[in-house]
């Protein structure tokens, strides 16, 4: 079986979908496939589907989702495995599980990644960890869940794929920004702080840009422009962490050097207190 979530739902068996063209169902299924082997209790379906207001016969048109989902799964394994369906898509105490292997689901493999790159960054392997984020990232083919009705519980899902998508997206930056990659991130970076306008972690990052580009009045004009922006829309100043970093490009630190500056940690922690 092959599950995809990162973009729109996709999953198949030998080659044909399993997924069903009803709404409700594609949320069962989806849930499901979040958590491979792992049991989502009646109450999280029900409340995915109907919200804090479940009908009367929640639990018997939840049960029908369940038979529509594992006739798909019959009609794709085919006649030859008779009740196999039962088998991957598995009633337990308390709610339901899909028994495949987690490796199958594209969320899973992603996250995999994610911590491979995690722990070559912190050691200092800095092309490892750029190429296992990479990897991670070009998992990903749209919006998490594109193509499904999102409840309560998906909705949190995709929010928490989301933010762990820009995450990743930020330590790939860090990496190539310590392999001295600074030139290339100029024109990504504009574009990811157009779309997150307050996110401190990516105009530091553009800041070191550049600055290592040579374009020190460029980034010392981001700064003014970020600050505008807090004040104006939250009244806050920006952190200490990019108070610090304005300081060190306005004294021209060596640190800020790529040769110079430190092998671990982010752009963005390095100016921590």
């Amino acid at each position: 079986m092959e599950i995809k979530v990162l973009g729109p739902l996709h999953a198949e068996v030998n080659g044909r979908s399993i997924v069903p063209t009803a709404g409700k169902p594609r949320q069962v299924l989806a849930l499901l496939a979040l958590h491979p082997r792992r049991v989502v209790s009646v109450a999280t379906l029900m409340e995915e589907i109907w919200g804090n207001q479940p009908p009367r016969s929640a639990m018997t048109t939840l049960q029908t989702y369940i038979v529509q989902l594992r006739r798909c799964l019959s009609t794709a394994m085919g006649p030859e495995i008779s009740g196999a369906a039962k088998d991957v898509l598995v009633t337990r105490h308390g709610g339901y599980l899909l028994q495949v292997p987690p490796e199958s689901v594209d969320v899973q493999a992603f996250e995999q990644l994610v911590a491979d790159g995690q722990k070559a960054f912190e050691e200092g392997k800095d092309e490892r960890a750029a190429g296992r984020f990479r990897r991670a990232l070009a998992l990903w083919q749209g919006l998490a869940l594109l193509d499904v009705r999102r409840g309560p519980v998906l909705e949190i899902e995709a929010m928490r794929l989301e933010q762990s998508r820009l995450v990743t997206v930020e330590r790939r930056i860090d990496a190539d920004l310590r392999l001295g990659r600074h030139a290339e991130l100029i024109a990504e970076l504009a574009e990811l702080i157009a779309r997150h306008p307050q996110h401190e972690g990516l105009h530091a990052q553009a800041m070191v840009a550049l600055y290592r580009s040579g374009r020190q009045a460029s980034a010392l004009d981001l700064y003014r422009k970020l600050r505008g922006r807090l004040i104006n829309e939250l009244g806050v100043e920006p952190s200490p962490q990019l108070q610090r970093l304005h300081q060190a490009m306005l004294a021209v630190d060596p640190e800020l050097d790529v040769a110079a500056g430190s092998r671990r940690g982010s752009t963005f922690d390095r100016y921590a207190a």
